[in-house]
C-alpha cells in the first residue's frame, strides 16, 4: 500500500498529468505535492481547491443529510458523501477524489491534467484506486 509520496508519483505517471496533491479540506493545507501548480504555488492551489471540496462535501445539494431524499443511509454512508469532483477549464481538468480513512478525515487527492494530453476517464479510475490504497501515517 503506497504512502503519500508514492501515491502522488503514481498519479503523475498518468498521461497529461501536470500536478498532484493530497489536501486536507478542513484546513486547506497540502499534505504532499508533486509536479506543477496551476498558479505556481502549491499552497495557494491547496487552499483554493479545499474551498471547492468543502462546499461539495457540506452543501446539502451535493451531500444530503441522512434521511433526506438522495442520501445513502446505513453502512454505505460512511466516509465522504461525495466521491469526486471534476472541474473543466479551457486548458485542463481538475479531478478531486475524496479519500476514505479509518479516522475522521477530510482529505482528497487533487490531480491537474492537461486537456489535450489527459485522459479524464482513466484519471478518474486511477485516482479511485490510488485513494483506496493510500496509507496515511
Amino acid at each position: 500500500m503506497p504512502g503519500i509520496d508514492e501515491c502522488l508519483l503514481e498519479a503523475m505517471a498518468l498521461p497529461g498529468a501536470r500536478g498532484a496533491a493530497l489536501v486536507d479540506w478542513s484546513s486547506g493545507l497540502a499534505l504532499g505535492t508533486a509536479g506543477d501548480s496551476p498558479v505556481g504555488d502549491h499552497e495557494t492551489t491547496a487552499a483554493e481547491t479545499a474551498e471547492l471540496a468543502r462546499a461539495a462535501a457540506e452543501y446539502e445539494s451535493f451531500a444530503p443529510a441522512p434521511g433526506e431524499p438522495g442520501s445513502a443511509d446505513g453502512p454505505a454512508a460512511a466516509g465522504p458523501p461525495v466521491e469526486d469532483l471534476i472541474v473543466t477549464t479551457r486548458t485542463g481538468y481538475h479531478v478531486l477524489r475524496f479519500v476514505e480513512t479509518s479516522f475522521d478525515s477530510s482529505v482528497f487527492l487533487h490531480l491537474w491534467l492537461d486537456r489535450t494530453d489527459g485522459n479524464l476517464a482513466l484519471a478518474r479510475l486511477r485516482l479511485r484506486a490510488l485513494a483506496e490504497g493510500l496509507v496515511l501515517r
